[in-house]
């Protein structure tokens, strides 16, 4: 297991003590927990590009045949039936 040494302002250290303490941990164990969280955690630009490509994905399967270069009529966009 490696060390690591941080320099923070007094008063972080010593609220980080106050923390600690209530969880009943110490700095060293909060700290290793959020390093391990942030390492694990998806970054948020791969988390959006999955969704997107779910929905793509979604959106081909529920209209298939649909291409945005077809043109639709006026009624066709707003749902309307051309009465005549």
């Amino acid at each position: 297991m490696k060390n690591i040494t941080v320099s923070v302002a007094e008063d972080l250290y010593h609220r980080a003590r106050v923390r600690a303490a209530q969880k009943h941990s110490t700095i060293s164990a909060l700290v290793r927990q959020f390093l391990i969280h942030l390492v694990e955690e998806e970054p948020e630009f791969e988390r959006l590009r999955r969704e997107q490509n779910a929905l793509i994905a979604s959106i081909r399967k529920t209209n298939a045949g649909f291409s945005a270069s077809k043109r639709l009529s006026r009624d066709e966009i707003h749902g309307r039936r051309a009465v005549r």
